[in-house]
């Protein structure tokens, strides 16, 4: 955000000739990267992270979200399911395989995923908007604002919830 991300990637790059097998650097170049917007590097970094440590939760979640940026949906699905396998009560990655199904057009297993990640994370933002999508797509359209409107309550600030509740209120208003 302070333009520095090029230098993050430098600094991460040195720890990397310094440490070749430090899978934490790995998974934070990865993200560097992605925020740069070069989804193949992060990615081929993420998996090297994954080389390192296979049980690195977090990085199968990370890449899952650069996949799901690449269009690879179905890869990015197997990477938040394998992250959930090793922690069942990682609500970003239940949200986020919520995302990457909502994608694939699986709503009802979308809308579930999100509400498991709320159920484990009760003041999650973020879900509450995503659920409000998938709602939202399902035509669902009360249960939607509710989710917007909770996510709001939760988070004042939060634009895209009041945009997709403004989305929500002018499709009702088209269907009524």
């Amino acid at each position: 955000k302070m333009g520095n991300l090029d230098k993050a990637v430098s600094s991460f790059q040195k720890a990397l000739v310094i440490k070749p097998e430090f899978a934490y650097a790995h998974n934070s170049l990865g993200g560097a990267l992605k925020e740069l917007g070069k989804l193949e590097e992060a990615e081929a970094s993420y998996r090297k992270a994954l080389d390192i440590k296979p049980d690195f939760v977090e990085v199968y979640s990370n890449l899952g979200v650069a996949l799901k940026e690449l269009g690879k949906l179905e890869e990015a699905v197997e990477c938040y399911q394998k992250a959930l396998n090793i922690k069942p009560n990682f609500a970003e990655a239940h949200s986020n395989l919520g995302n990457a199904l909502m994608e694939l057009g699986r709503l009802d297993e979308a809308v579930a995923c999100h509400h498991k990640a709320l159920a484990i994370k009760p003041d999650f933002a973020k879900a509450y908007n995503n659920l409000g999508i998938a709602l939202m797509c399902l035509n669902k359209l009360d249960k939607a604002r509710a989710a917007f409107h909770k996510a709001i309550d939760i988070n004042p600030e939060y634009a895209e919830a009041y945009n997709n509740l403004g989305d929500a209120l002018r499709l009702q208003s088209w269907l009524t």
